[in-house]
């Protein structure tokens, strides 16, 4: 009996937890609303010390320096927010955040399907919105996400949503809007000996093996996607249309150096610019990765490096490298429980040599672009959707990030979240302990 008590514990534990935290979504806004005197972060680099927004019917309708501007305030909300800090919505690239609800618990890992191949997959359609994880991140600015399969060599196809939303539908903002593709790994043995040398042989015909597949997979699509009445339909293939008319992206997930140009080459075989994901050795190929026009989506700074000969402050130095020499660099972070840092893993890249304008485009304007949503989000521009929050701080620090307000195409949403209710529930269990 108690070996089934063991088992169950960790279920009864999740689904308490899965209980609490019921927020709903936000209504939709119906007034038109104006912020004064806040500092305005733009998200293209431009800062605006004292400045006004307005945000009508979920768009931004205005944008500019308060000390300056005379402003119709007939039936508006006003917000006075003088002291404050506003700032577009962040956005977290390359995730399985709504995928994933309890690691250990299968029941509700939805990341992953059997296969190397599957380009049909769509991460979207088992996008949770009911998960208790993006209101936690919420509280941090983060207020958009690529929801990312993965697996395989060709994990599916992601999708970008906004994280206030009743159902995958009403999150969507851009549907299918990558293929991922995990390059196959080049060998790196270097050990000597018959035996070091048959696993070196064995691995290389593997990798070897996956990129024909890959070959012979992408030829296939794209003389599928230029047949306009296919006789037989083809689910996979049918999948890929849209990467070879410019419509979807192919992210495709690299780290070292030689593997990072050979993905890039291939991606181009085919009329596709890709974006890399990961780039741990991209530094190392700045002109090749320039002269292609290639995006990098680096990974978290507080890692160590992949390589015992590499600068042990390598990881902290990657973004700024590549960002100062001309690279469009996107900050993310894998681990879904983990999203509610990413502010602070950009003000980590400040201290490392980007400016601190240019780290916050990394969460912003740059991913938006990666993702291609610059035209509705990433920086506070007239026309595209209000989504952006109001922190008493700067929010890319960790002491002083103080969400207050948040907007979601300009609705007003509910930051609350498990971690807040737990911290008032036990912070008033303890309160009345010592009272007593």
């Amino acid at each position: 009996m108690n070996k089934y008590i063991l088992i169950l514990l960790p279920l009864a534990i999740s689904l308490n937890c899965l209980a609490q935290a019921n927020i709903s979504p936000a209504k939709p806004q119906d007034t038109r609303t104006v912020i004064m005197g806040a500092k305005l972060h733009i998200g293209n680099g431009q800062v605006v010390e004292t400045g006004y927004l307005i945000f009508d019917k979920g768009k931004i309708t205005g944008v500019g320096d308060a000390t300056v501007a005379r402003i119709d305030l007939t039936g508006a909300i006003v917000i006075t927010a003088n002291g404050k800090q506003v700032y577009p919505g962040f956005i977290a690239p390359v995730t399985n955040l709504g995928l994933v609800e309890i690691s250990s618990v299968k029941a509700t890992l939805d990341y992953n399907e059997i296969g190397e191949l599957n380009p049909h997959i769509r991460a979207l359609v088992a996008y949770n919105t009911d998960s208790k994880v993006p209101a936690t991140i919420r509280s941090n600015g983060v207020l958009m996400a690529q929801i990312t399969p993965q697996g395989g060599t060709l994990s599916g196809s992601s999708s970008v949503v906004q994280l206030d939303a009743w159902n995958w539908e009403d999150a969507a903002i851009r549907k299918d809007d990558a293929q991922h593709l995990n390059w196959p790994v080049t060998s790196k043995f270097s050990s000597s000996g018959n035996r070091a040398m048959a696993q070196a042989e064995v691995f290389k015909e593997r990798t070897q093996q996956a990129i024909n597949d890959l070959e012979q997979l992408f030829a296939e699509a794209k003389a599928y996607a230029e047949t306009d009445k296919p006789a037989v339909v083809n689910a996979r293939l049918a999948a890929m249309r849209h990467l070879f008319d410019g419509s979807q992206k192919l992210f495709i997930h690299a780290n070292a150096e030689k593997d990072i140009i050979t993905a890039v080459k291939f991606a181009k075989k085919y009329g596709i610019t890709p974006v890399l994901v990961g780039g741990d050795e991209a530094y190392l190929a700045i002109p090749f990765l320039k002269e292609n026009n290639i995006t990098v989506v680096v990974k978290e700074p507080h890692n160590l490096p992949n390589n015992s000969d590499d600068d042990v402050n390598l990881p902290y130095k990657n973004a700024g490298l590549l960002a100062n020499a001309g690279i469009n660099v996107v900050m993310s972070l894998h681990s879904y429980w983990q999203l509610r840092n990413l502010p602070f893993m950009a003000g980590t890249i400040t201290a490392w040599g980007l400016d601190k304008e240019k780290a916050l485009q990394t969460i912003t304007l740059n991913t938006a672009k990666a993702l291609g949503i610059e035209k509705i989000a990433g920086s506070l521009e007239i026309g595209k959707d209000a989504t952006f929050f109001i922190s008493s701080g700067d929010a890319l620090d960790m002491k002083t990030n103080k969400v207050e307000r948040a907007f979601i195409q300009g609705r007003d949403i509910n930051l609350d979240n498990l971690h807040k209710q737990l911290d008032k529930k036990f912070s008033d269990k303890y309160l009345l302990k010592s009272l007593k």
